[in-house]
């Protein structure tokens, strides 16, 4: 299983690694980075895990979420591609901002 991680993702995941260093200390960076990597990695053994997203949008219909272990309030969305074996890691994004709408910028 090919894993791929969106520029949009990977930039969200910086800054909030970045937000924690300033806002707290180089632990809870640590604990952030390293929490969203076990997430992703663990969609490898099972990437239909996720739950399915419920929005009004038809070009967000294929979309899945988890949440990022001792991040609760983080999501981490994605598509799972199984005809050619891939995850799309498409955002990072807190749970109470607005997620159609950020994620279906993504989609434009």
């Amino acid at each position: 299983m090919e894993l791929r991680v969106s520029e949009a993702a990977a930039l969200a995941i910086v800054e909030q690694s970045d937000y924690y260093q300033q806002a707290a200390d180089g632990s809870l960076a640590n604990r952030w980075e390293a929490a969203v990597d076990e997430a992703i990695r663990s969609l490898s053994n099972v990437p239909e895990r996720g739950a399915r997203c419920r929005f009004r949008s038809a070009a967000l219909a294929d979309l899945r979420w988890i949440s990022i272990p001792g991040f609760p309030r983080h999501m981490i969305f994605y598509r799972h591609i199984s005809a050619e074996q891939i995850i799309l890691i498409v955002h990072v994004l807190h749970g109470a901002r607005n997620l159609e709408t950020l994620l279906g910028q993504d989609q434009e």
